[in-house]
């Protein structure tokens, strides 16, 4: 039977390593240290000391694999330190260059007496607006009269008036000074705006108080950006609608005389209104500055210190004087009409702006 082939052992003496059954092979090196792969092992089976040689160049052990630093190379760091010599940054503009190319264009410029342009300045759109040049077509369409498109018809027409001139020129611009105006009627440049007050007691009719007294102004802040004004006026003990608006024309017709602007008022007696003298103010009474018609009058309340009155006259404190002329004292006194326009929804010191089929109503009169 063939013997079992015993394993392999290997002894250290004095430094050398041997196999059974091998051929020796010399190996210096400190003790402890493994034995080498067969790769370096020499192919004729001879013995080698040492390492194999490292063909220059090579790279180290347990070293990337990386180009070697040239002497115009930095190491790559993560911190990197910002430049500190004098050399400006490579792919930089020379902003130093530059500026002294423009230094000398603006002196060139100033030699041949082209100084450089003054920046225009930026004005809001709003101010612009406001105190600019306009459109003339949409001067007269924020006017109210009618659309752009209808505005470039009068235009080309010569219905329009700029300054005493006629102006066919579509694309003209006005400015705010200058006064446009169609047939016998001048226009505005704000869009035409109607608002209408419940007004309280103890609030004045005026647009600027020295006394610093409540003004009706004070109930109407800010509703608008448009400037505004009353429409007549209301005594401060008198409540009652109050229109305001900024169309000149619609202000002139419901305040002039010839037009008979209707108004009601509800008033209210010290005491009772007898019959005759309910039947007096029918029929029209004397006053100082003249007589005065009422278009009509009724007892409107459970007694008859509850009057309702129509009329048509604009005069100062009318409605007031007719009864302190036959002596009675009015002590209220509401205006609950105004050309048409009613206190309907409409709560003591509050305001509303007029609907579209009122302010037709406002223009037909």
């Amino acid at each position: 039977m063939e013997e079992r082939r015993k394993p392999r052992s290997f002894k250290r003496e004095n430094g050398e390593r041997k196999q059974e059954g091998t051929k020796a092979r010399k190996y210096e090196g400190t003790k402890g240290e493994g034995m080498k792969s067969r790769r370096h092992q020499s192919t004729k089976g001879e013995g080698y000391e040492g390492r194999r040689p490292k063909p220059e160049g090579a790279p180290t052990p347990h070293t990337p694999n990386r180009k070697p630093h040239t002497p115009n190379r930095k190491p790559h760091t993560l911190n990197r330190k910002p430049n500190t010599s004098n050399h400006p940054p490579r792919n930089r503009r020379d902003i130093t260059a530059e500026s002294d190319i423009l230094s000398e264009i603006v002196e060139l410029r100033r030699r041949e007496g082209r100084a450089s342009p003054k920046k225009q300045k930026i004005l809001s759109l709003e101010h612009e607006e406001k105190y600019g040049p306009i459109r003339l077509n949409k001067y007269i369409s924020n006017s109210g009269i009618c659309s752009r498109r209808d505005a470039d018809m009068l235009i080309q027409t010569g219905a329009i008036e700029v300054n005493g001139k006629i102006v066919t020129e579509l694309g003209t611009k006005v400015m705010p000074t200058d006064q446009v105006r169609y047939g016998d009627r001048i226009l505005q440049r704000e869009k035409p705006v109607y608002l209408l007050l419940n007004k309280p007691k103890d609030y004045i009719t005026t647009t600027d108080d020295d006394r610093d007294r409540k003004d009706v102004m004070q109930l109407i802040k800010g509703a608008c950006k448009e400037r505004v004004y009353p429409v007549g006026r209301l005594d401060k003990d008198t409540t009652g609608l109050l229109l305001f608006t900024n169309d000149g024309e619609m202000t002139k017709k419901l305040t002039h005389p010839k037009h008979g602007i209707r108004k009601i008022y509800y008033v209210e007696l010290n005491k009772n209104l007898a019959m005759a003298d309910l039947q007096k103010i029918a029929e029209g009474i004397e006053l100082s500055d003249g007589e005065i018609k009422v278009d009509e009058i009724a007892y409107a309340g459970e007694t008859k210190r509850e009057i309702g009155i129509t009329l048509h006259s604009g005069r100062n404190r009318i409605v007031r004087r007719i009864f302190e002329q036959l002596g009675y004292e009015v002590v209220k006194l509401d205006r609950v009409v105004f050309a048409g326009l009613t206190k309907k929804d409409l709560p003591r010191g509050k305001y509303r702006f007029l609907s579209d089929a009122e302010i037709n109503i406002l223009k037909m009169i």
